[in-house]
């Protein structure tokens, strides 16, 4: 017998020990295995139930920033370019910090994608 067979009769009792049936002289009764199991089910019931509660608070959410996003861009394209243009210069007059970081890293990813396209 080859060493690979040695290997999968070992595997093959191995897999039978743990596929027994729990009985009495384990220390197992029925009645501890259908509470065991219970147990187990009303748990996967609770984690089922709040996996649905926070898929419906991330739905609404997003429903909720994509109506707002829609109404930006319909603002957005609802104005001459010339008032985006002073709107853009006002906010820079307001928020010159911001303005910079802003500008920085549009700038990187920019760089990013113009670098990345070279190669």
């Amino acid at each position: 017998m080859s060493e690979f067979e040695k290997e999968v009769k070992k595997a093959e009792k191995e897999l039978e020990q743990s596929l027994m049936p729990l009985d009495a002289e384990a220390g197992y009764t029925g009645h501890q295995s259908d509470e065991f199991l219970g147990e187990i089910k009303m748990q996967a019931q609770e984690y089922g139930k709040k996996v649905q509660d926070a898929a419906g608070k991330a739905y609404d959410y997003a429903r909720e920033n994509v109506a707002q996003v829609g109404d930006k861009f319909k603002e957005l394209t609802a104005k001459d370019p010339k008032e985006l243009i002073e709107d853009a210069k006002e906010f820079a007059r307001q928020k010159p910090g911001q303005t910079i970081l802003i500008s920085a890293a549009i700038g990187v990813v920019l760089g990013l994608l113009l670098r990345g396209g070279r190669r």
